[in-house]
């Protein structure tokens, strides 16, 4: 049996940093507001000139040197956004020519913040079906672009960054398997305002586009539909939660993160944690996380991990792996 195994990952953050003393002078919210509503402390903000592609290839080639490959080994790339650079081409094709790979299957996905796990599914059912052996998985935001900055309900909660890692055909183990699921019933509670194919596209790109978010109802549909798809992993491989050795949720929300772990009868201790530093980075923020605690020494190899995510469409996934 063929398994798809993490071999490499990366991230990476912008280098201005917008704390939440910076928003109390934007905006009428304060550090304390902020924390205790969401357990963010500062975010990243790409510079006026940088793109999600800016930011994602960095990310791939430190994912790629972690895993010993070169661009000529990569048959396989897929991307995660939901603020890519262009219509077209898409931040895959960008980031193949970006990156000296040529010739594979390039493309991005665009499930809001699950979009990681969305391509992470595809990838691993490429090398599962044989068609791939080793594949680039990406998930990058710009995010900054999108958010209304004079709506303290939301701009205090997103940041811009980077994650990738790199899949690998095995024979032993690695990806025991994802699930993903959506519902456009939903699509309202977490949405944007504007797109290229809406009735006057020029006035709605001129004047740009935002976020829009009913924060009660994503906190409650988030920790159900995440909270079920990750037990429905658990089940079908047949392992208790109390085998896992680490919970790497979206970065959505604290509140969201602990109710989750609560949910699943796990310890604050076995959940990776970032988003104080990088506030919510949708499609970006389970590989910087996953990328993070790899290289603090948090995770280990042969280690379960189990990733769970969420986002507009409404869109959650999940995957049961061992690193």
């Amino acid at each position: 049996m063929i398994f798809s195994r993490i071999t490499g990952t990366g991230h990476y953050a912008p280098e201005r940093v917008l704390t939440n003393a910076d928003l109390e002078k934007m905006v009428d919210t304060s550090d304390e507001w902020i924390r205790s509503r969401s357990g963010i402390e500062r975010r990243h903000i790409a510079a006026d000139d940088e793109t999600t592609a800016d930011q994602a290839e960095p990310a791939c080639r430190r994912a790629m040197e972690a895993a010993g490959v070169g661009p000529e080994d990569i048959d396989f790339l897929i991307v995660g956004t939901t603020t890519p650079d262009l219509v077209f081409p898409n931040v895959g094709c960008i980031l193949q020519d970006r990156l000296d790979i040529h010739g594979c299957a390039a493309m991005s996905v665009e499930t809001a913040c699950s979009s990681f796990i969305y391509a992470l599914s595809i990838a691993d059912k490429y090398i599962r079906a044989g068609e791939a052996k080793c594949a680039l998985v990406v998930g990058a935001e710009t995010l900054s672009r999108i958010v209304d900055w004079t709506d303290r309900s939301t701009c205090v909660l997103f940041g811009d960054g980077a994650g990738a890692v790199v899949l690998q055909a095995d024979d032993s183990t690695g990806i025991l398997s994802t699930h993903l699921r959506a519902d456009g019933r939903y699509r309202d509670i977490l949405t944007s305002t504007g797109g290229v194919s809406q009735q006057n596209p020029p006035d709605n790109l001129r004047a740009g586009y935002n976020l829009v978010m009913a924060g009660n109802e994503v906190f409650k549909v988030a920790v159900k539909s995440m909270g079920r798809i990750a037990e429905e992993a658990l089940r079908v491989n047949d392992i208790e939660q109390s085998e896992l050795d680490w919970l790497i949720p979206h970065q959505a929300n604290l509140r969201i993160i602990q109710a989750i772990a609560k949910r699943m009868e796990l310890p604050m201790e076995k959940v990776i944690v970032t988003l104080q530093e990088y506030g919510n980075t949708s499609a970006a923020s389970i590989p910087m996380a996953l990328d993070i605690a790899v290289r603090d020494g948090r995770v280990q190899r042969d280690q379960l991990l189990m990733f769970v995510a969420f986002g507009g469409g409404l869109t959650w996934g999940s995957a049961l792996l061992r690193y």
